[in-house]
């Protein structure tokens, strides 16, 4: 962490000058032996930069890899995962007690991706990819197009750790910053004219971006005609708010707090040319698959699965053009 540079006064305590502590120190006078001073600063985030979010979800995939009623099988995740993953994870415990969304999230995404390729789409666009194993691990056709797109140092990471390991379909890996806007419009640009149809997959990246920078990648999507689907994952307002207060800390202290929850859900990205087809809320998807709390699958029963802006809220879309 970097330090600050603080003024500093003095204090005479039993004939010997000590240092007075800066304001977020706190101290106790121990009559015997002086002054013992307790540091006050947030410890330093596990995480360091967007990439470890990937590594940290991972943990989550291996997890429930290793059950054996699991729902789905990722037998990378763990290596993908390695030491730092478990640490990170191990330092997050809101997310240790409530790994479920993860767990949900990457069912209802393996779902739809797998209706979507049984039909016309001939490329899948994997935007954040991270450390995802899906073109490893899953039923796919041999002949569908799969390219990741990321930070050149995660794909890097990957590339290194699964270089030994045969995808099931066509891969293709691109070392790009999504954040730079002409650049990614010139990769869209040539996907757009490399497919047929496309479907675009950006999981866990959205609530890391301004309402202004999803609606601007939104529109980046849709400007494409081959683009016809997107599957996306959502946070109601009311969710983002306790996320924010229960593990933010760590995010903002990485430089990557949690931002993205728009109160029409889904609909903000009407105004990009999408609609939303299918809306799951993660709660009820894992009340299905038996991932819930008891407390949490009594709540289950008696709420509605729709968007809620008022109430924690989280889901899974699948966008499809409607211009």
């Amino acid at each position: 962490m970097r330090e600050s540079k603080r003024g500093q006064s003095s204090l005479l305590i039993q004939g010997a000058r000590a240092e007075l502590p800066a304001s977020n120190e706190k101290f106790d006078v121990d009559h015997g032996a002086g002054l013992h001073f307790r540091s006050m600063e947030p410890p330093e985030s596990p995480i360091h930069n967007i990439s470890d979010t990937a590594r940290w979800v991972a943990v989550y995939r291996a997890r429930e890899s290793e059950r054996p009623d699991a729902v789905f099988r990722d037998p990378f995740a763990q290596r993908l995962a390695g030491e730092r993953g478990q640490q990170i994870a191990a330092s997050m415990p809101f997310a240790e007690k409530n790994s479920w969304p993860f767990v949900a999230r990457t069912w209802l995404i393996d779902r739809l991706i797998s209706e979507q390729v049984r039909g016309e789409i001939d490329t899948v666009v994997n935007l954040a990819a991270g450390l995802d194993a899906r073109p490893y691990r899953m039923d796919l056709p041999r002949s569908l197009q799969w390219v990741e797109v990321d930070l050149p140092e995660i794909l890097a990471h990957k590339e290194e750790l699964l270089g030994q390991e045969k995808p099931v379909c066509v891969l293709e890996r691109v070392r790009l910053d999504l954040s730079d806007v002409q650049a990614r419009r010139e990769l869209f640009l040539q996907l757009g004219q490399r497919a047929n149809r496309a479907l675009v997959v950006t999981e866990g990246l959205l609530v890391y971006l301004t309402a202004e920078e999803a609606a601007a990648l939104g529109n980046d999507l849709a400007a494409q005609p081959a683009f016809h689907h997107w599957i996306l994952d959502l946070a109601s307002p009311a969710l983002l708010k306790m996320l924010a207060k229960k593990m933010g800390a760590p995010l903002d202290q990485a430089g990557i707090p949690l931002k993205f929850a728009p109160q029409t859900g889904p609909e903000f990205f009407t105004r990009c040319g999408w609609k939303p087809e299918q809306i799951h809320s993660l709660m009820h998807a894992a009340a299905k698959i038996k991932r819930l709390p008891l407390f949490l699958r009594l709540i289950a029963m008696i709420s509605p699965a729709r968007f809620q802006p008022n109430r924690p809220w989280s889901g899974v879309c699948l966008m499809g053009k409607h211009r």
